[in-house]
């Protein structure tokens, strides 16, 4: 497994709506390079264009013991339910942490790492990380959840650290 270099804000390809793909050897090997990376980071998600790739792949693992990973190709949120305002921070905005309004639960459809479709149900922290990193995938930072004062104070922040 090789670990990849994560993109750092403002990089063009966090505010890329990425393309649906097909499942192949290259998309299993992109998907078991980025959970090393992941783990390297440390993080609890990932998505491809985090690693500076246009398609629509995610990975997830928010036990304890990082021992169930979750890999999802096109994924997509096919239902929500409740509200949960939980502190978010990103890979590609070191350093950065915001406390974020989404839905408590998901149901998200897409395919597992052997292409098989598969719904999986989540709520809490699954629930927030997974829609983070589908948020990635159409281009959208967690920070674009927060009102423009917030967004713009962070922001600030976050260049001056970046100095």
């Amino acid at each position: 497994m090789n670990k990849l270099d994560i993109k750092l804000y403002p990089d063009e390809i966090l505010r890329t709506r990425c393309k649906p793909t097909e499942m192949s050897d290259e998309i299993a090997t992109l998907i078991d390079d980025m959970l090393y990376t992941m783990y390297e980071a440390p993080g609890i998600g990932l998505a491809a264009p985090q690693v500076g790739r246009d398609v629509r792949v995610i990975v997830a693992d928010v036990s304890e013991d990082k021992s169930q990973p979750i890999a999802l190709v096109n994924p997509e949120i096919i239902a929500t339910d409740g509200e949960i305002v939980y502190e978010e921070g990103c890979l590609s905005l070191p350093g950065i942490y915001a406390q974020v309004r989404r839905p408590a639960k998901v149901k998200i459809r897409g395919l597992n790492r052997d292409g098989q479709p598969v719904e999986l149900e989540a709520e809490d922290l699954l629930a927030v990380c997974l829609q983070h990193e589908i948020d990635h995938l159409n281009g959208v930072l967690f920070i674009d959840h927060l009102s423009t004062l917030k967004r713009n104070r962070l922001l600030h922040k976050y260049r001056k650290e970046q100095l």
